[in-house]
């Protein structure tokens, strides 16, 4: 009798076990549930300036900002892990200890076979790149030198998929460098070409305007995070209304201006000339850029200047806006400004008046955007960016977000939007590129700064030149009004009034 009821036991014992390890394997297989109950997710990325970076004000990127929106919307902490090469990242993810991989990786066939794609949220190309000097290649049969990529990458799984009907065609691969460490031993001659992406590409040209493109190896990757294959959905599943929420909500465009949407463009002529105008010119006024700049950040206000008058002191619109940082007349009056050919005097008086625009920005709007609206109204007039701000709010966008008011700036220029404004018509699709040109040149002062590649300041203090150069014009057209137009005139009158008042120069 003892011995039955001892079995009895041991069959409840072991029974309460079974269903304790049931109750565990059933949670070790929902992916969500154990997010949950780490309340984090785990995401790893590449680290790059597209991807992930630390920067002064934290942590960067716009993977990084669009993991950290998929934690929120979990309603967890983001743990983001960047990774230094993509076979540690690809075995992380394996091993379980990554919940996904954020990083701005293409779809593939082969890949797709072990891993799990999410939704597909943009699309780049990747680019056989050289640097300049070289014949340009137009196809793979042109290569004459090093070909590098890097290893089980996505331009790795390209040339593969390419070699198929293209079996000449050689490359090396290496773990030991990222793309944009490939991208700078091109430019040192270390190696003669390799692939880039296009997002990646537009993000170094900045400050290395030598890259140049042979021609495009894919068009429209479609890129997509990466999950481990199983058959658990729980996590995958939330992806798809996420990736639906982001871009109904616009977040997701706004992302893409944030990190890319200035650097779409480029110019090798005007990048190099900037380059160039780094070493040679900015050094003489540097000093006073940093003296002058008070709360703003001196490299903001140099890229300001650079794009006003390439620093030329002595620059001259038609409409007699005049000096280093372009001032009108009455603006020159507002901040003191007596001499405006004085480059000292032109430097303070700028810097004030872009801080007094950033200050007249609604304080509820944040960092970046109260910046890029500012540098707007430094080149159209607060009265005309407000009015694409009321536009923006009308069409049910948000007129506190430079993304959204960007896009309406152009409608400025158009009888039908502008002569419901109060302050009419203005040159607004000019506003965006100037805008864009000042985050370009300020991006590559931050990236040239930070790397230490910054000519030393002159030891003696810049002197104003003693003769008197042409006005050059800076990348885009410069709207010469700083002023803000009269409400009860016209709308061609409105946007003419800055200008016929500041005919005559200093």
């Amino acid at each position: 009798m003892g011995r039955l009821m001892l079995k009895e036991k041991l069959i409840i014992i072991i029974t309460l076990v079974m269903l304790l390890c049931a109750c565990n394997m059933q949670e070790q297989q929902t992916q969500l549930a154990q997010i949950k109950a780490q309340n984090k997710i785990r995401v790893g990325t590449l680290a790059s300036a597209s991807n992930y970076y630390q920067a002064v004000q934290g942590e960067q990127g716009f993977e990084y900002e669009l993991s950290q929106a998929f934690a929120d919307y979990l309603g967890v902490e983001l743990e983001i892990v960047p990774f230094f090469n993509l076979s540690d990242m690809f075995e992380r993810l394996e091993s379980g200890d990554l919940d996904l991989i954020a990083s701005g990786l293409t779809y593939n066939k082969v890949r797709a076979q072990q891993y799990r794609y999410g939704p597909t949220y943009r699309t780049i190309s990747q680019k056989l790149v050289y640097k300049q000097g070289r014949v340009r290649p137009r196809e793979f049969d042109d290569l004459d030198g090093n070909f590098t990529v890097i290893a089980k990458s996505s331009h790795s799984l390209t040339l593969q998929k390419i070699k198929k009907s293209n079996p000449d065609l050689t490359w090396q691969e290496t773990e030991e460098l990222d793309e944009e460490e490939l991208l700078q031993a091109v430019i040192d001659g270390e190696i003669d070409y390799t692939l880039a992406d296009s997002h990646t590409l537009s993000l170094f040209r900045r400050y290395h305007p030598n890259l140049s493109i042979g021609f495009s190896v894919t068009r429209n990757d479609p890129i997509a995070w990466i999950l481990n294959k199983s058959k658990d959905d729980s996590l995958y599943a939330l992806l798809v209304p996420f990736f639906g929420d982001v871009k109904q909500s616009n977040q997701l465009y706004v992302l893409e201006e944030k990190y890319f949407g200035h650097v779409r463009q480029f110019n090798y002529v005007n990048t190099l000339a900037y380059i160039e105008a780094i070493k040679e010119t900015l050094p003489t006024y540097r000093p006073w850029f940093e003296q002058y700049a008070g709360s703003l950040d001196w490299r903001l206000l140099a890229a300001l200047s650079y794009q006003e008058s390439m620093w030329n002191p002595r620059a001259k619109s038609p409409t007699g806006v005049r000096g280093i940082m372009m001032l009108t007349r009455s603006t020159a009056k507002q901040v003191g400004v007596t001499n405006r050919l004085e480059p000292e005097q032109n430097i303070r008086g700028g810097a004030k008046y872009l801080a007094k625009l950033v200050k007249r920005i609604p304080d509820r709007i944040p960092q970046p955007d109260r910046t890029w609206l500012a540098l707007a109204a430094y080149n159209v007039g607060w009265g005309h960016v407000n009015d694409a701000r009321i536009i923006t709010e009308q069409q049910g966008a948000s007129p506190d977000k430079w993304a959204d008011v960007k896009k309406r700036l152009p409608f400025l220029i158009k009888k039908r939007y502008y002569r419901k404004t109060r302050y009419g018509y203005a040159r607004g699709d000019v506003a965006v590129k100037y805008v864009d040109n000042i985050r370009r040149y300020y991006d590559a002062l931050v990236w040239l700064d930070e790397n230490n590649a910054l000519a030393p300041e002159p030891e003696s203090e810049p002197e104003a030149p003693k003769v008197e150069k042409a006005a050059q014009p800076s990348k885009e057209p410069i709207n010469n009004d700083k002023t803000e137009p009269t409400p009860s005139l016209s709308p061609e009158e409105k946007s003419k009034q800055g200008e016929n008042n500041t005919q005559q120069s200093q």
